[in-house]
């Protein structure tokens, strides 16, 4: 399905990275690790990771070049497993780094989210990478990428970054250039959420009562939005977390959400809303950028009928008068910690893995973003996405188009994500389903009452009063509260 790069070939370039003759943070040389492999005596390293389709084939295909170079040469063996999906993972991980009956030993490497990693490392069970890493390397790699893996006393590297993603809008273009010329609409209008909303409005009427947008992540548009807005909800300090639940930008967040969703200009019925794009329920979406792969090339109609689009992507809308922020997620990986000829090891392969022009190889098989500086130009992905010419699958031709984007957003968006705390997955759960249930909730009343013979907007507007928000808010309110506050 893909074209990967073509692979290093010579082995004294792949052994001569940047693990010989440096000094870390406290003084020791990665010479002095070295002497603790032995290529008689593999070190044999576990990693578990949530990659599925291409991205599990993108980072098998690069394990397996580490084992048969730079890990042959200095005695490392990677064993990569699959976990499932991330939620599968955090689970695992969990019961492993509890001892519950029945799990696994914890794995020599994880893939995390701050959260949980927050949650092992309360544990005692995560190193500190810092003492194999020296200032110059770590001065490689994108700055925020770096920040997000610091936490606990004395802010040391407890998650090492490997591969980012951000969100993009993507769009039916086939249908959209239909409908824009129908009407006049634009794409510029697209980049505000105001804007997305008119836009959406005019679409159910254009079509006959369909949806326009909708969002893969609601936590995203909650953290993302309120910061465009100048509010962060989540503010952590040394693992303590400030709420700040600003009743003015939730109330913008509602505007910008719940009111086109129960007039039906939004949607979510899908697992996903790439599954909605592909049977014509909406045409436009914000979702991750590793997700824009699955972006589909056709719409399904009935079971026998469907028709091909394009697709279009787009940076995703910012709240008019609202500073450019964008969501800065994906896992990195967490080594747990041992000896430290394995904490060493496990930092020699993802070093490596990292290394620009490797991490280009899997940002554009996998779609996720590459994690150093140097890397993250728009003029180098491009190059690496030449590899990739003449592929005509729809997979590979949504990442040509949407891995310019996002590198682009690296450099002229303010990337963001919360740090880690405790009861943070708690927390964000209410983001991600509070909003979305009462929408949902509140829709179901509309469509009663459309088949009672009101009219959709007649019914939709009764809901979108400030006491149905004030109710809203207050409950939103107390259940992140909560959940930050559970014992």
């Amino acid at each position: 399905m893909f074209k990967p790069l073509k692979k290093l070939t010579a082995l004294a370039l792949a052994g001569a990275m940047l693990f010989t003759g440096c000094t870390g943070k406290d003084g020791k040389s990665s010479s002095k690790y070295d002497k603790l492999l032995d290529p008689q005596k593999p070190v044999s390293i576990e990693i578990w990771h949530y990659y599925n389709g291409p991205q599990k084939i993108a980072f098998d295909d690069l394990v397996a070049e580490f084992n048969e170079t730079v890990g042959q040469e200095k005695g490392i063996v990677v064993n990569a497993v699959s976990q499932g999906n991330v939620n599968d993972l955090m689970q695992k991980v969990t019961d492993a780094a509890n001892k519950k009956v029945g799990a696994d030993e914890v794995p020599d490497i994880f893939a995390a989210y701050t959260d949980t990693a927050y949650a092992i490392d309360q544990l005692g069970l995560v190193a500190d990478l810092d003492p194999y890493l020296t200032g110059d390397e770590l001065d490689e790699y994108v700055a925020s990428y770096i920040q997000e893996g610091r936490f606990g006393k004395g802010d040391p590297l407890k998650i090492f970054p490997t591969a980012k993603s951000t969100e993009l809008m993507m769009l039916n273009k086939t249908d959209w250039d239909k409908f824009s010329a129908a009407t006049g609409v634009t794409v510029d209008q697209l980049s505000t959420v105001e804007g997305l909303c008119e836009v959406a409005e005019k679409y159910y009427d254009y079509s006959g009562g369909k949806a326009f947008f909708g969002r893969d992540a609601m936590a995203n548009y909650m953290l993302i939005g309120a910061r465009q807005l100048g509010c962060e909800l989540f503010s952590v300090k040394n693992g303590n977390v400030k709420l700040d639940l600003d009743k003015e930008v939730l109330k913008k967040l509602w505007d910008g959400y719940y009111v086109p969703y129960v007039h039906g200009y939004f949607a979510a019925k899908g697992r996903f809303r790439s599954d909605d794009a592909k049977t014509g329920d909406l045409i436009a979406l914000v979702g991750s950028t590793s997700g824009a792969a699955y972006f589909p090339g056709q719409v399904v109609t009935s079971d026998t009928e469907s028709y091909p689009i394009d697709a279009m992507v787009l940076e995703p809308p910012v709240f008019a008068g609202g500073e450019k922020y964008a969501v800065q997620q994906g896992a990195g990986m967490v080594v747990t910690k041992s000896d430290e000829a394995t904490e060493y090891a496990c930092t020699v392969f993802l070093k490596w893995f990292t290394d620009s022009q490797r991490n280009l190889e899997f940002s554009v098989s996998s779609g996720y973003l590459p994690v150093k500086t140097a890397a993250n130009k728009v003029s180098s992905v491009d190059k690496a996405l030449q590899s990739t010419a003449g592929d005509d699958s729809s997979v590979t031709q949504n990442l040509q188009l949407s891995l310019p984007v996002a590198v682009g957003m690296v450099q002229n968006y303010t990337l963001y994500t919360t740090q880690g705390f405790e009861n943070g997955n708690d927390a964000r759960n209410v983001l991600e389903k509070s909003m979305q249930q009462k929408a949902d909730e509140d829709l179901k009343k509309v469509q009663a009452a459309v088949a009672g013979g009101q009219s959709q907007k007649q019914a939709a507007d009764s809901f979108c009063t400030d006491e149905n928000f004030d109710s809203w808010y207050d409950s939103f309110c107390q259940q992140v509260e909560s959940a930050v506050n559970k014992g």
